[in-house]
């Protein structure tokens, strides 16, 4: 294929027209990284929230049979043009910019400052949670009944003790296909059921020295089954939205209100663990804090600092639409 017809068919595409809305969309991307890279804050939330939730499920569906049989064909022209390169190429661009250059400052304040870094997280999901429940329309008893049953599926998943898993090939695959699921599932981050299959620190590990050979192939074999996993449950998650739309968006507000059971900053540990020479929180219990202290006025401050984040972001997004 010719410079001048991949150039014609990569901006056949649809995606950005400006450079500034390559931009925002790049920004959105940045704020859907931030929140995957954490257990228990989803980057399906952001894009939620930041108006792309449903370009990006089309998106990932438009990689499709005909996509295949084009590249099969060798027509690499068609298969470029009949899919959402451009949207995803800035949005993805965002999302690695966020895990390159936040993975460890995150990691950081989890580890030092977890009662400050949670309350933010619980300031921008409980704003989301009024962002997201808006599109529940009509705002009726069936549908509150879909709240509830998601906020409780959500709330017992959470509460769920990560446990030892096996490490073959099929597991990782799976465990992909499964976690990648969370960028377009509101509510439930990937890093979160990672958690919960036992690999979060196995996968993360591989992240710090991605190409020796035997964390390239653990990489690699992820890859592939979050290929698999997210092209396969933005279908079924398409059918949903079309067919049923205010009962998913009521599902999905209730598993974000289910999730606020993980980000609660103060916590009690019950039972803990020495894996592969860490110690991991196996369960929690959430507390009170004790009294109004610094502690807890600084962590009020960050609460509203986080809807203060959401609604900036909505209205930035608004402009944009």
């Amino acid at each position: 294929m010719s410079g001048s017809n991949f150039k014609t068919a990569f901006m056949a595409s649809p995606g950005p027209k400006t450079l500034r809305e390559a931009a925002m969309l790049w920004l959105k991307g940045v704020c859907m990284g931030g929140a995957d890279i954490i257990p228990g804050v989803s980057g399906g939330t952001i894009a939620f929230i930041t108006g792309i939730y449903t370009q990006l499920v089309d998106a990932i569906r438009s990689f499709d049979t005909r996509f295949v049989r084009r590249l099969l064909r060798l027509d690499l022209a068609g298969a470029l043009a009949g899919v959402h390169v451009r949207f995803l190429a800035c949005l993805l661009f965002g999302i690695l910019t966020a895990v390159v250059t936040m993975a460890g400052f995150m990691n950081f304040m989890l580890n030092n400052h977890p009662v400050e870094i949670w309350s933010l997280f619980f300031g921008l999901i409980a704003a989301s949670i009024f962002v997201v429940g808006r599109e529940i329309k009509p705002l009726n008893g069936v549908n509150m009944g879909f709240v509830l049953l998601g906020t409780v599926g959500s709330y017992f998943l959470v509460g769920m003790i990560p446990v030892s898993t096996p490490e073959t090939s099929a597991f990782i695959f799976l465990c992909g296909s499964i976690a990648i699921c969370a960028m377009i599932l509101p509510g439930i981050s990937g890093a979160f059921l990672l958690l919960m299959l036992g690999k979060y620190e196995y996968v993360t590990r591989t992240l710090k020295n991605p190409f020796l050979w035997d964390n390239f192939v653990i990489l690699a074999t992820f890859a592939a089954g979050a290929a698999v996993g997210i092209v396969l449950f933005s279908r079924v998650l398409h059918y949903l939205l079309s067919r049923w739309h205010a009962a998913t968006v009521s599902v999905l507000t209730g598993f974000m209100i289910g999730a606020l059971r993980k980000v609660w900053p103060w916590k009690e540990v019950l039972e803990s663990a020495v894996i592969r020479g860490k110690m991991h929180v196996l369960r929690t219990q959430n507390v009170l804090p004790d009294g109004f202290t610094g502690e807890v006025a600084l962590a009020l401050g960050l609460f509203v600092l986080g809807v203060l984040v959401v609604v900036a972001l909505e209205r930035l997004s608004s402009r944009a639409r």
